[in-house]
């Protein structure tokens, strides 16, 4: 067998992640290069619809004690996982969508005469926001997580990089520079994050890392 491929993932992978990768003849370098902090919020002047946006904003919601009450109302939801892990939850997922503009497109056509309180992170995107008050759709806003930039210096040569947000890839970029590498990204908005400079990006064709994973397979098979 040939000599294992080099890849870098911006964030530490699971186990199976690892396994999948590594069958594939991949030898992968990880590291975090964002962190996340839940924070305690107040569970009050919550409108009929919540918008839940990243599994991050989601794990936060469940860690808070009083979550349950929450149950009652509809939740609007961009990705497959954060809309499985409300639903386990015994969350009613009305609309699910792969990114946010989609959402903010369904919300402002079709269900604009509707409340919502969008459950977001300190580093979230203008693109809901600015959607729902263009529209004069009434909601609030409540952080419920924080994401801070962990960069570090990457020394090992690698072919391909994998990029899983624009934080990571803002982080990543503050110690390291994209030459030839081939970038892997979840999605559009994380490719749209990296320079202008990078011709080779790679995009999932769903975002969630099992698919980024995949496309570096397919990629190098």
């Amino acid at each position: 067998m040939s000599n294992p491929i080099q890849i870098l993932s911006t964030k530490i992978l699971s186990d199976n992640q690892i396994q999948a990768l590594e069958s594939a003849n991949f030898n992968v370098i990880e590291a975090d290069f964002i962190q996340i902090k839940n924070q305690k919020f107040e569970l009050k002047e919550i409108n009929d619809n919540m918008i839940i946006t990243s599994q991050n904003a989601a794990q936060s919601l469940l860690l808070q004690p009083e979550f349950a009450a929450l149950k009652t109302k509809n939740v609007f939801c961009v990705g497959l996982k954060t809309k499985a892990l409300l639903e386990e939850n015994g969350f009613n997922v009305i609309v699910y969508v792969d990114y946010a503009s989609d959402l903010a497109e369904i919300i402002t056509l079709i269900y604009a005469n509707e409340s919502y309180t969008f459950f977001s992170g300190n580093l979230r995107k203008e693109t809901l926001p600015k959607a729902l008050k263009a529209a004069k759709i009434k909601f609030n806003e409540i952080q419920v997580y924080e994401t801070s930039l962990t960069p570090q210096k990457i020394k090992d040569a690698v072919v391909a990089i994998l990029f899983f947000s624009p934080s990571g890839v803002e982080s990543y970029l503050k110690e390291n520079t994209i030459k030839k590498e081939l970038c892997f990204c979840i999605g559009e908005t994380t490719a749209d994050a990296l320079p202008k400079t990078v011709k080779k990006i790679l995009i999932a064709a769903r975002p969630s890392i099992e698919e980024v994973i995949e496309e570096v397979i397919e990629e190098f098979r």
